[in-house]
């Protein structure tokens, strides 16, 4: 049949089902019995017989013989029918569902500027997007009750990855994406409008971007302070993660200032980071600010049992049926 765990047990869901097991004998006794007409042939001598043999004819009904082996089929049918109306099953003990709580949006800076190769990540010297991508995916594996989507911005935004709870998926994607891929300069303002398109397509209240840059926003349509205001009307808190080192009036590698009134703007917070130490701890640092939430449904594991005394029931009424035709069958060819 089946293999039920050990920790589950046996119950019935509707146990008031059992109330109605006489409910056949209540007809039998209240409903008045069946009666049929039937044409009589009354031959011409029977007053003649009736006044020799002293006997005044009556009138009565004709009543039906009493089928035990019918009554006992039909009262194990209806016994299984009940029995499946009550819903037996085996049930588990109550477990717990984790459900998706936060949307978390990642939107990344691939401008050609993240192809320097200024940081040491294990003794080696790489890139700045080879070291953020190697952190990040750790940061989003960990991300258990949030879905996660990845916007990819430089000259241009686009989607990489729409909100999922798939998160090895978006750390694939996030592997196979480079630098370059969309364009060389670096436009914050369309990456965090864009980041308020795909909110807008989702249903989750509690929105929270992090945008990741190392530059400075090359001011080609939608300006960043004026993209973060929009985000605050919608709800969204952005986190900024600024790469790299902003240097003297001479000229910026990163634009601290444009990323700390972003995050101030929403109800964020700026982090820098100028190596792989420095990243980790701003991971760090945003999980307690933004900590993993589970919000549990609880269920039952149930194996539902009713088909068996269903099966039963039907199973009697055709064996019944069909011995009974065979039966009357065979007493027509002895007649």
């Amino acid at each position: 049949m089946f293999n039920i765990p050990a920790d589950m047990h046996f119950e019935i869901a509707y146990k008031w089902v059992i109330y109605l097991l006489p409910l056949p004998l209540l007809f039998f006794i209240l409903l008045p019995p069946l009666r049929k007409r039937r044409s009589a042939l009354l031959a011409p001598f029977f007053w003649r017989a009736a006044d020799v043999s002293g006997r005044r004819p009556k009138r009565r009904a004709w009543i039906t013989r009493k089928n035990l082996l019918a009554w006992i089929v039909l009262s194990a049918v209806w016994v299984c029918l009940l029995a499946a109306a009550s819903s037996p099953r085996y049930v588990g003990k109550p477990g717990k569902k984790t459900k998706t709580v936060r949307s978390f949006l990642i939107a990344t800076d691939i401008s050609y500027s993240m192809a320097t190769t200024d940081w040491i990540v294990d003794g080696r010297r790489t890139t700045r997007w080879n070291a953020v991508k190697s952190i990040m995916k750790s940061f989003v594996r960990d991300r258990k009750s949030d879905q996660v989507g990845l916007v990819m911005f430089g000259t241009n935004a686009y989607l990489q990855s729409p909100f999922t709870t798939d998160l090895e998926t978006v750390s694939w994607l996030m592997d196979q994406t480079e630098v370059g891929m969309a364009g060389q300069m670096t436009s914050i303002g369309d990456a965090i409008a864009y980041g308020i398109k795909v909110f807008k397509e989702d249903t989750i209240k509690q929105k929270v971007m992090l945008l990741l840059t190392d530059g400075i926003d090359a001011g080609n349509d939608i300006l960043p302070l004026d993209a973060a205001q929009a985000a605050r009307r919608d709800s969204i808190t952005i986190y900024t993660l600024g790469i790299g080192q902003a240097r003297g009036s001479g000229g910026y590698d990163l634009d601290e200032k444009t990323l700390k009134n972003i995050a101030s703007a929403t109800g964020g917070i700026y982090f820098n980071a100028m190596n792989e130490g420095q990243l980790k701890r701003v991971y760090t640092t945003l999980d307690k600010l933004q900590p993993i939430k589970y919000d549990e449904d609880t269920y039952k594991p149930v194996v539902l049992l009713y088909m068996y005394p269903l099966a039963a029931a039907i199973g009697l009424a055709l064996v019944y049926q069909l011995l009974n035709g065979i039966f009357h069958l065979f007493r027509r060819r002895a007649i």
